[in-house]
């Protein structure tokens, strides 16, 4: 069937919830591969923006290990329209970008989180940059950034641990 619109999804989330936006992601190895990431760090749903691939081909599915066919995502729209829908849900939203001030390992979940991805390459246009709280994944000088599906795997466990932290205190 058709995946639900993303205000349905959203609505659908529980109280404590955790959100994963991609922005144009354009490659179905790292489409697939957000997806197995987002099933291993107990995301509770996907937004894709309309410029991302579809999660549902061949490819996508094979590389997620069928997580595209078992983690919830809505599909299509505009990115800001997405932004828009988080913070009027009551989710804290941070975007991963290499030229961001705040790092990675500083944050710690709200109840409400989501994080967004941007594309291969570009990463996430400047309009959405000025809007989301921007962190950063600390590597070693002289590269510019990570495989998407690479940064996301390593924000979402770091979300995910220091969740896991949370709640058993």
């Amino acid at each position: 069937g058709e995946p639900p619109a993303a205000q349905a999804l959203i609505a659908s989330l529980p109280a404590e919830a955790l959100v994963v936006m991609a922005v144009g992601l354009a490659n179905h190895d790292n489409m697939g591969g957000l997806f197995r990431n987002a099933a291993a760090f107990g995301v509770d749903a996907v937004l894709l923006d309309g410029a991302c691939c579809d999660p549902l081909y061949r490819k996508s599915i094979r590389v997620s290990v069928g997580a595209a066919v078992t983690v919830p995502f809505a599909r299509g729209g505009d990115a800001g329209d997405l932004l828009h829908l988080l913070a009027a849900n009551g989710f804290t939203v941070h975007g991963l970008s290499p030229s961001a001030r705040q790092a990675l390992e500083t944050i710690t979940p709200s109840q409400r989180t989501a994080l967004v991805l941007g594309t291969e390459g570009q990463g996430l246009p400047a309009t959405l940059m000025e809007r989301l709280d921007l962190v950063r994944i600390a590597m070693r000088p002289g590269l510019d950034s990570l495989n998407v599906a690479t940064a996301g795997g390593i924000a979402l466990h770091h979300l995910f641990s220091k969740k896991q932290k949370f709640d058993a205190t």
